[in-house]
This record gives C-alpha cells, structure tokens and sequence, in this order.
C-alpha cells in the first residue's frame, strides 16, 4: 500500500504521552495561545443570512475572500496578482494547499527537493503522491546550502521547497538565498513552493521575503499561506494558494476531486480575519517575544550540552542535544519522568544526532517559565548522569 512508506504521524503519539502522564506542560505542537478575533463571528452571522450559503460553492473560494486575499497579498506580500498569469485558491488549510500542488505538478516517481529538517507533513504528502522526496542537507545554522540544493536536480526534479520563516528551525531564509533558489527554479523549468505560514512571526527587525514578489517569478512559483497562525484559525482548515495560470486546471481537478469547495462557513470566518489583517496578530507577538527571550535565557544555562537554532521566525527553536541517546527516546523520558513534552528530531528527518523541537506560541508567560525549567532541568539531568 502506498502509506507503507509514510511515516506515522508522531504530534499524536506525544499528544497519547501527554494523556498517560497528567500534568505535563507541552512545548511540542505549532499553534497559537490566543482565539480568532472578535469580528470573525459577525462575518459568521452573514453566512447564516444567506441559505444559498449551505449548497456548494465555487472551487476557487468565495469572491468576497478571493479579493480580499488579493488586496493582502499586495499589501502585506508585494505579490501582485495578474489574473491573467496567476490564480488563487482557498484551501482547508495550507497542507491541502501544498498536496493539491504536488498532485497538480507531478507525475508518480518524480523527485521533489525538501531541505533537512524538514516539515514532516511535506515529507508525507509528497510520498502519499507517489513521488520521492529528495533530503537536501541545509548549512550548520540551517540556512539553504545552495550547491547542496545545485548538485540534487536531476531530470525528474519537479519543484523545490522552502519554508520560510521556517518550521522547525524558526530560522528565516534571506532574501538573496530564496532569489537565487527561485532563480535557479526558473532555469531549470521547475517550480519553487514557498511555504509562508508564518510570514508575520518575525523577530530582532528581521524580515519575510515572498518569492512570488521577485521579478520574472510568477510563472514558476507556488506560494502557500495560512491563517492557522497568525488568526488563531487551527481548527477553522483555512489557508489559500498563489498558482501560475497554467496549474488552474490541474488544481481545479485535484481539489474538486478532494474537496468540493472549502468549507463556505470558514471562508466567512477568514473574510472576517483578513479584513482586521496583520495588526491582530502583531498586538500578541510581543507576549511571544517575551516567552521567547525566556526561553532562551533558560536555555542558556545549558549550552554546554545543548545547541540552539538561530531562530528569527515563527515559534520554534530546534535543539542539538550532545548525546547518543535516540530523539525519541529522550523525548520519552521528559515526558515520564519531568512532565514537559517537545518534538523529537527524527521527526523532521534528524536520524545521525539528537534534535528536538520546542515550540514557545501556545502558552503565556508563566506556563513557558515552569515549562522551560522542566526541560533544562530535565535535559541536564538526563545528559550529564
């Protein structure tokens, strides 16, 4: 069967430990500490209005949320849509945005270059697909290893990825490495798939590049957006897609074939919340810094024993542990024995050292503080024995 190949999603087995062990504070799974905003429940009450709302709707999305996600685009983005070479989608989510582009752009045993560690969902879908993901190491502080990524085209390359800010580094990718990938992209008559979920968690002034704002771009490149992050949208499964024209087709099969249309009572929801914009999230994003900044405080008293991603963006570091005992394993072990839960390594594709990923946005202040000293506490313990 062809989910032989995938691995089995490992949020839920830590989620399962969590249970068996009462009381354990998670910094594992991506999400969010605060609720949608307000005004996206009187966008809600217009879905009522209207009984038209309950039969299926347009493939593409609802218009009033297509023009909306233009005008962001253009705002927050510089990505300028030319309906005429480019298309939008709405999605359940950017996951689906990312499969309808791989079932869209590939045939079965294609490759698709993915950069290590990478986003396990991306590794899953392109399996599921029956292509083969093609693990490119990325430089010691996980920035894109440009001759790395050069030597791994071949001729059944079809697209290469980046996740910029990016899960589960936190790292964000500079704009002359996402140009010179893109570049390389339209040279090579493949496409670029940028995935851009946390496009506003940036940190210290540093800033997000959208690949689809670069010259000579929109023909080859794939952008893929979420409101899961920066709207508190987790459960709502609504992102959207920036496609060249000439995919529209292929999409419009893949996601009828899937989906229909995205959920209409959601899109009404994310009418609401791209109406408010970046603005909302921005007012939590200084709560998130300051767990961030404690964070790595803590985390410090370790570093002996204990590498920390030069993280930038989204909600992540990810941890080089000096030890031979396996990620999951040591995961295992903080859970039981010190009730605090991250993501281990081998998860985003680290099998040669220990790695763990910490997330720091769904918890306020004093819940991260005991959380991080559980971990410290728990790593120092468990490594220097």
């Amino acid at each position: 069967m062809r989910t032989n190949s995938i691995q089995l999603p490992v949020i839920p087995i830590v989620n399962e430990l969590i249970k068996n062990n009462p009381n354990t504070i998670s910094l594992g799974q991506g999400v969010v500490f605060y609720s949608p905003p307000e005004e996206v429940f009187n966008h809600i009450n217009n879905f009522h209005k209207n009984p038209h709302n309950n039969l299926y709707q347009s493939v593409l999305g609802i218009p009033a949320l297509l023009t909306e996600i233009k005008h962001k685009l253009a705002i927050d983005n510089n990505i300028l849509v030319q309906d005429d070479r480019t298309s939008i989608f709405v999605t359940a989510g950017s996951n689906m945005a990312f499969m309808n582009s791989i079932l869209a752009l590939s045939d079965p045993e294609d490759e698709i270059i993915i950069l290590s560690p990478y986003y396990f969902n991306h590794e899953m879908a392109i399996r599921l697909a029956n292509c083969t993901p093609i693990i490119v190491e990325t430089d010691h502080e996980y920035q894109p290893n440009i001759n790395n990524i050069l030597k791994a085209i071949t001729a059944k390359t079809k697209a290469i990825v980046t996740i910029s800010p990016n899960n589960p580094t936190g790292v964000i990718y500079s704009r002359e490495d996402l140009l010179t990938i893109n570049n390389i992209c339209r040279e090579k008559g493949i496409y670029h798939i940028s995935d851009e979920a946390y496009e506003y968690f940036t940190y210290n002034n540093v800033k997000h590049y959208s690949p689809a704002s670069f010259p000579h771009s929109d023909n080859h490149t794939i952008s893929l957006f979420s409101l899961s992050k920066a709207y508190g949208f987790a459960s709502w499964r609504i992102g959207y897609m920036v496609i060249p024209k000439h995919l529209e087709m292929a999409v419009k099969k893949v996601q009828d074939t899937i989906l229909i249309c995205p959920p209409v009572i959601s899109q009404y929801a994310g009418l609401g919340a791209l109406k408010i914009g970046i603005n909302y999230c921005k007012k939590y994003l200084l709560e998130i810094s300051k767990v961030r900044e404690k964070m790595l405080d803590s985390l410090s008293n370790i570093k002996d024993i204990c590498q920390v991603s030069n993280s930038d963006g989204a909600f992540y570091f990810f941890l080089k542990i000096d030890t031979k005992i396996n990620s999951f394993d040591l995961t295992k072990k903080l859970i039981e024995n010190y009730q605090v839960a991250v993501i281990p390594g081998t998860t985003f594709g680290i099998e040669d050292k220990c790695c763990l990923r910490v997330a720091y946005g769904s918890l306020n202040y004093e819940t991260a503080e005991i959380g991080i000293n559980r971990l410290v506490e728990g790593l120092s313990e468990l490594i220097r024995e």
